[in-house]
């Protein structure tokens, strides 16, 4: 349950806004969604969904919704408005484009929902072009600073968590060692995460070096101590390609078969869960909530299960870090 904060009122009730999802898709989107159309609706606002995210919106590819647009998908993965990444929004011409747009179709307000990328388009089209925006954390990977949670990271985890329980079961049948790759390019939450709830003997993220000749010697002496032989190994995919069959080939050296099963893009997939669906529902009608009370160029999150705002260039400057005490406690739950 999230405590939803009480605004003032304000005389900038927007006519019309704009909705879009940007960036790598996350389950929770269309909950989202959802939330921000009917909640726009019960203050007579207008709804405008955006194709494509920023791609969309620089050509005018937008639909007016309706309370129907939004029946029967909060339980769908994906997003219902499609979704993108726009490189040519980095140019402030295209983002000038974007404004004259919403301009055009009396459009007073957008909200965004994607990840950190997606976010610093937001506040550069707001201080660029007086446009008000307001975003919202869409991103598996949990590492958007301002908010404990971002949409779309519990059914990431549950996914992850599924699929390695499967893979538990030849990992122990064989006494065979798997290193599974979950996604998390500059960020080990989803790791950390799946690591503590498969009772994995190891977890391996971007914020920490570790070596593979430390892994070696950790799962010998493990299996020296006849513990700890779970057969897991949870790697966060890292910043450089291939990194889950390096550490392989490694442990081949010193005579450790490591299966790898890299398991990508599922991560992002299926009907998101109970937790995402609440949460972006509330966040998604917070979001016009906000706007209807004056508020520009913030994100939408929650902290301590409160909904709160962040100054957008805060968000897209800080870092949001794994908190070393509870990385700290997953391996030693390993132990």
């Amino acid at each position: 349950m999230y405590k939803i904060p009480s605004l003032p009122s304000s005389d900038k009730k927007p006519r019309a806004i704009a909705i879009l999802t940007s960036g790598g898709d996350s389950p929770g989107m269309n909950p989202a969604i959802r939330g921000v159309v009917r909640a726009a609706l019960h203050k007579g606002i207008k709804v405008y969904g955006v194709t494509k995210g920023y791609s969309g919106l620089i050509i005018g590819d937008m639909t007016e919704m309706n309370s129907a647009s939004v029946t029967n998908i909060v339980q769908r993965g994906g997003t219902l408005l499609k979704s993108d990444r726009c490189l040519a929004f980095k140019d402030p011409a295209v983002r000038h484009q974007a404004a004259m747009v919403l301009k055009e179709k009396d459009i007073d307000a957008l909200i965004v929902i994607g990840g950190d990328g997606s976010l610093t388009g937001a506040h550069l089209l707001t201080q660029e072009n007086n446009i008000n925006v307001i975003g919202l954390p869409g991103t598996i990977d949990n590492d958007i600073y301002g908010t404990d949670d971002t949409i779309g990271f519990d059914t990431a985890v549950n996914t992850a968590l599924d699929a390695i329980d499967k893979i538990r079961d030849t990992a122990l049948s064989h006494e065979s060692l798997f290193l599974v790759e979950v996604m998390g390019r500059n960020s080990g939450f989803i790791a950390t995460h799946v690591g503590i709830a498969c009772g994995a003997e190891m977890v391996v993220v971007p914020e920490y070096e570790t070596k593979a000749e430390t892994i070696c010697f950790q799962l010998a002496n493990n299996r020296l101590l006849g513990k700890g032989a779970s057969g897991i190994i949870v790697v966060a995919e890292g910043q450089t390609p291939g990194l889950t069959t390096h550490l392989a080939n490694v442990l081949a050296q010193h005579q450790l078969e490591a299966k790898v099963c890299i398991l990508g893009h599922i991560q992002r997939g299926g009907s998101p869960s109970g937790h995402d669906r609440v949460l972006a529902s509330c966040l998604g009608a917070a979001a016009v909530d906000y706007l209807c009370a004056g508020y520009n160029d913030v994100m939408i999150g929650v902290r301590d299960s409160i909904i709160t705002d962040t100054p957008l260039k805060q968000v897209i400057e800080k870092n949001k870090k794994l908190d070393d005490a509870f990385f700290q406690l997953a391996l030693l739950l390993h132990k």
